[in-house]
């Protein structure tokens, strides 16, 4: 599947919103879809957690490649629903010439089964309001031992586990020596930086990190988030620059933060460490740009 006018390295965003979806004329500029992003490699496709932004990412890949079959790499930070919600929604999984390859670590908690079997008894939900047992698309499954490092051909890929409640994973996807770093779902330590975070966003191009508060929010005293397993993008701004990351991107927006909340948000962290960016649906990053020859 090679796009035939060039080929880099870029990041699309599909859901940048945390926990739930948050629809309506106040969340209309960031996009109320829950977690999903993608990375154009090359001539791959990788995706990486399942949220409602994955419908939108769909029409995408089939406006990109037409009637050719679908043919991505798909990986799972953790399973909370706002990571999996899209997947009943994901219409290539129902074509039977698309093919997947699922990367992901099963939980370790409860019984033993390997990444197949978690993926199609517990992500692929009875509950859902799709009929999911009519999945006809090529689907290969990897069993990740997060802290690994592995490679898709020329793609080098590093995990790390992040700080979450029932864990959850980073992703550092490094190609013609250029990194783009998905650090979503994790808690900021109360005494230092995150070793595994400073590790994964180490010289990043563009560093993806969790800060779905502020750092008012999340020290409120009537409600405060400490223990629910995520960031400020105050301190996304330290580990950015601790880690020499080029870009920040302040993702997992929460869902009752208004455009005009997130707007101000950028503008803070814009002057806090400038060429940040908030994530918005739709948004694509450059990371290396080649034509083809």
């Amino acid at each position: 599947m090679k796009n035939n006018s060039s080929s880099g390295f870029f990041v699309r965003f599909w859901g940048v919103r945390g926990s739930v979806p948050s629809p309506g004329p106040e969340t209309v500029r960031y996009g109320g879809n829950t977690s999903c992003v993608s990375m154009e490699i090359g001539d791959r496709q990788l995706i990486f957690d399942g949220g409602t932004g994955l419908r939108l990412l769909a029409r995408h890949l089939y406006d990109l490649y037409h009637e050719q079959p679908l043919k991505a790499c798909m990986f799972f930070t953790h399973y909370h629903w706002d990571h999996i919600q899209g997947l009943p929604f994901f219409l290539p999984q129902f074509n039977a010439e698309d093919c997947f390859y699922i990367h992901g670590q099963v939980p370790q908690e409860g019984e033993i089964m390997k990444m197949e079997r978690h993926f199609r008894d517990r992500v692929l939900h009875i509950n859902s309001p799709v009929p999911v047992a009519d999945i006809q698309a090529q689907l290969t499954y990897h069993d990740i031992v997060c802290g690994e490092t592995f490679n898709l051909d020329d793609i080098v890929i590093e995990t790390k586990p992040l700080n979450h409640p029932n864990g959850a994973m980073g992703y550092r996807v490094s190609w013609g020596g250029h990194t783009a770093v998905y650090c979503t779902d994790t808690e900021h330590f109360p005494d230092r930086l995150d070793e595994n975070v400073l590790h994964l966003a180490r010289d990043a191009d563009v560093f993806i990190y969790d800060a779905m508060y502020t750092d008012e929010e999340y020290h409120n005293p009537k409600s405060p988030k400490v223990g629910w397993g995520h960031s400020t993008w105050q301190e996304g701004v330290k580990a950015a620059k601790a880690a020499g990351v080029k870009q920040l991107v302040v993702f997992h927006h929460e869902p009752n933060h208004s455009d005009d909340f997130l707007d101000k948000v950028a503008e803070e962290v814009e002057e806090a460490m400038p060429g940040s960016v908030l994530a918005k649906e739709g948004m694509k990053l450059c990371v290396i740009s080649k034509e083809v020859k």
